[in-house]
């Protein structure tokens, strides 16, 4: 006979450690994968995305104080220390998407595009223009839009998650997540990651020289500018594919994150 499903704290910890193994390479033992897990996971991912973006902005703050390199590199290195952490996922699967989108294919035949281990022009020109515009950005805006983007990113996760949006593939990560948040979660998850946005201001030295508030709420646009973004990419993967896959998933990761550092770059 199955074991039941946890409930309550007990499967909020499961999703929890799913969300943190599924979405980085730090160390931690998965003890359940299921869609209540999942639900919850996806739930968590922005919080993941706080803890991911917060080691890398402070590698770039350290590094930049310390040695003294320039805005640019000390941005650079903490965009591919975040791709180490994620075990670059979602930058393949930003990649994988382009192609298959770009190929101009019938649903499936994009679908298998985007399954090859091989990338192909779209991916290459998309990953090379996401990458320096993201570098650009957060050189402009700080190390704190680092943080605000990278759980922006995951946030987006969570939306695609809803029970509206119906996955691609009968198998897979979009088969085991698609659907699992409820909206109520998603708008829970929405308002505790615009919290934290807003209040990562008063760390001393991200407002500079702006008052505290306008700072936040540069935060907060930002987030919902990444949103949107993701929101548009997602509809027209749904479109297309007929619903979402991890490909998907990782390329609504790095379109929001790109979104947030470009707004908050533009309102600096």
């Amino acid at each position: 006979m199955t074991a039941p499903a946890p409930r309550g704290p007990r499967a909020a910890l499961d999703g929890l450690r799913l969300a943190v193994g599924l979405l980085s390479v730090l160390p931690v033992r998965v003890t359940r994968v299921d869609r209540r897990a999942a639900g919850w996971a996806m739930t968590f991912a922005p919080a993941v995305g706080l803890l991911l973006g917060g080691i890398a902005a402070a590698c770039a703050a350290v590094l930049e104080a310390v040695t003294g390199a320039g805005g640019l590199l000390s941005a650079a290195l903490a965009l591919g220390l975040l791709a180490l952490l994620t075990r670059g996922l979602h930058l393949d699967g930003l990649a994988d998407l382009a192609d298959g989108l770009g190929s101009g294919r019938p649903a499936d035949r994009a679908l298998e595009i985007m399954k090859r281990s091989d990338i192909g022009p779209f991916g290459v020109l998309t990953l090379v223009f996401t990458l320096l515009i993201q570098a650009a950005a957060a050189d402009r805006a700080g190390p704190a839009a680092l943080v605000v983007a990278a759980a922006t990113g995951r946030l987006a996760v969570t939306w695609a998650c809803l029970p509206h949006v119906p996955a691609a593939r009968p198998e897979g990560l979009g088969a085991t997540v698609a659907g699992t948040v409820r909206p109520a979660a998603a708008a829970a998850a929405s308002a505790a990651t615009a919290a934290a946005a807003a209040l990562l201001a008063a760390v001393p030295g991200v407002a500079g020289a702006q008052p505290w508030g306008v700072t936040a709420a540069r935060h907060v646009l930002a987030v919902a500018a990444g949103l949107g973004l993701s929101w548009a990419l997602r509809r027209r993967a749904v479109r297309r594919l007929g619903g979402v896959t991890g490909d998907v998933f990782g390329a609504l990761v790095e379109t929001a994150a790109t979104g947030a550092l470009v707004a908050c770059a533009l309102t600096a």
